[in-house]
């Protein structure tokens, strides 16, 4: 069960899920020993060297992963995404593609091919019914089909006993066969995503 934010660089969440004192540069790091994923979503925007990106993977411990938001980029050049992503390493958990307008399988079958090897999260904003073509190409939100892996974000704060009892008991048997699960919380001002993200490995444990 991979659980987590949507990013980790937010001074408000000093003194609530940081330390007090705590440094800009030090947040990764402290993030990364109390959580095991992260969802990276500045990349969206602006794709990051690789330099940074395997700076970012020397800063957290073995079994932590990174799920990257692709940028509009990777819809041209996957190939160029993928050269970046993959200075991650091992901390590379998947990419997420998000896909607007009407289905566009070159589209898919270019991403397929450009990205060959990363596990793809599509993030489809209309019906693309069947866009998943494979293990390492599933649709964010599908727990239906999902076999080997699965993603989803949680984007409604905020999270409370209740509602992360019923992600639990919505998750377990997802979890129990065995289904690695991606589960990200969008952040707020102040730490509530980590500390959900936290209640639900603990609901989970």
């Amino acid at each position: 069960m991979l659980a987590g934010a949507s990013g980790w660089s937010y001074p408000s969440w000093r003194p609530g899920f940081y330390q007090a004192g705590s440094r800009p540069e030090e947040f990764l790091a402290l993030y990364a020993g109390r959580l095991p994923a992260v969802e990276l979503n500045a990349s969206g925007y602006r794709l990051p060297s690789g330099e940074q990106f395997a700076r970012w993977a020397e800063q957290v411990p073995n079994g932590f992963v990174f799920a990257v938001k692709a940028p509009r980029l990777a819809l041209r050049s996957p190939e160029t995404v993928r050269e970046r992503v993959l200075a991650l390493g091992d901390r590379l958990g998947c990419v997420r593609v998000v896909l607007e307008g009407a289905r566009d399988d070159a589209l898919l079958e270019r991403l397929a091919t450009g990205l060959a090897g990363v596990p793809l999260a599509l993030d489809l904003r209309d019906e693309w019914h069947g866009a998943a073509t494979g293990p390492e190409t599933i649709e964010v939100g599908d727990l239906e089909t999902a076999s080997d892996w699965c993603y989803l974000r949680f984007r409604d704060p905020p999270y409370d006993e209740t509602a992360l009892a019923g992600i639990a008991e919505r998750l377990r048997p997802v979890v129990d066969r065995g289904t690695r699960v991606f589960a990200f919380f969008r952040h707020e001002d102040e730490p509530t995503a980590p500390k959900a993200a936290l209640r639900l490995l603990e609901l989970l444990n």
